[in-house]
C-alpha cells in the first residue's frame, strides 16, 4: 500500500459505526405501516438518502417528508445499540484533525446522536443528507467534502461500505477501501475490504496520509 493521500473520506454508518439493528427496526416499522415489502425496502436503503428511499415506496396519498420526520425521530430515540466499528475511534482520533471527514447520507441530527452513542469524536469537516441535494451514489457529497478540506477528490481515500457510496467515490474520482464488518457475504468490488480497524495502520509523513501493516510496524517481527 505505497499510495499517499491527502485526506481520507470515511462513510458513517457501517463503516465508523454499526448501526444496522437500529436503523433495521425504524425502517421495518415503517414498511408494515404503510404495507410496504420489508425484503424488497432492506435491499436499497442503506447508504442512500432516507427520503429519496420514502419517495420511491411510499403508497399514493402518503406524505413523504412527515413520514421521513417520523422515521428520523425514531431512529434518533433508539441508538442504545449503536456502537462503533472495531478500531473506528481509534483510528480516526489518530489522524490529523485537517485531514479527514466524515460523508454520510444520514441527516446531521441523526448523524450527531448516533457518533455520540458509538463513542466516536466527529470531524471539523462532516458532510450529511442536509448538505447535498443529490445523495449517493452521486458524488456530490465527496466532492464537497474535498472542497471544504482544501484537496483534490483524487487524492483521497474513501472508506465505504455500501454500493451507493463505492459508486460515488468511484464517480468522484477517489481510490476505495471496503469496510466488510457487517456484510454478510462479499461484495464484488475491485477494492480492497478490511473487517475492522486494526488490520492497518495510518501515518502522517511528508504532507501526506498512507497506509500499512500493523505486523511492519518497526520491532514487530
Amino acid at each position: 500500500m505505497t499510495r499517499r493521500y491527502a485526506a481520507f473520506l470515511f462513510d458513517m454508518d457501517g463503516t465508523l459505526i454499526n448501526s444496522i439493528p437500529s436503523a433495521i427496526r425504524a425502517w421495518t416499522a415503517w414498511a408494515e405501516r404503510n404495507g410496504v415489502d420489508v425484503d424488497e425496502l432492506m435491499k436499497v436503503m442503506h447508504g442512500v438518502k432516507a427520503i429519496e428511499t420514502i419517495r420511491r415506496f411510499a403508497p399514493p396519498g402518503v406524505d413523504p417528508q412527515r413520514e421521513f420526520e417520523l422515521l428520523l425521530q425514531a431512529e434518533i430515540d433508539d441508538v442504545a445499540d449503536v456502537v462503533e466499528i472495531a478500531g473506528a475511534a481509534a483510528f480516526t482520533a489518530a489522524l490529523p484533525p485537517e485531514r479527514w471527514a466524515i460523508v454520510t447520507s444520514a441527516p446531521r441530527s441523526l448523524a450527531e446522536v448516533r457518533l455520540k452513542a458509538a463513542g466516536v469524536t466527529p470531524p471539523a469537516v462532516m458532510v450529511t443528507a442536509d448538505d447535498v441535494e443529490r445523495g449517493k451514489p452521486a458524488p456530490d457529497c465527496f466532492l464537497l467534502a474535498a472542497e471544504r478540506l482544501g484537496v483534490d477528490p483524487r487524492d483521497c481515500l474513501v472508506w465505504e461500505d455500501a454500493p451507493a457510496g463505492i459508486a460515488a467515490a468511484e464517480a468522484a474520482g477517489a481510490d476505495v477501501m471496503v469496510i466488510s464488518a457487517t456484510h454478510h457475504e462479499p461484495l464484488d468490488t475491485r477494492w480492497r475490504a478490511i473487517g475492522s480497524y486494526g488490520e492497518l495502520t495510518a501515518a502522517w509523513e511528508d504532507g501526506a496520509l498512507t497506509l500499512g501493516d500493523p505486523d511492519q510496524r518497526p520491532g514487530v517481527e
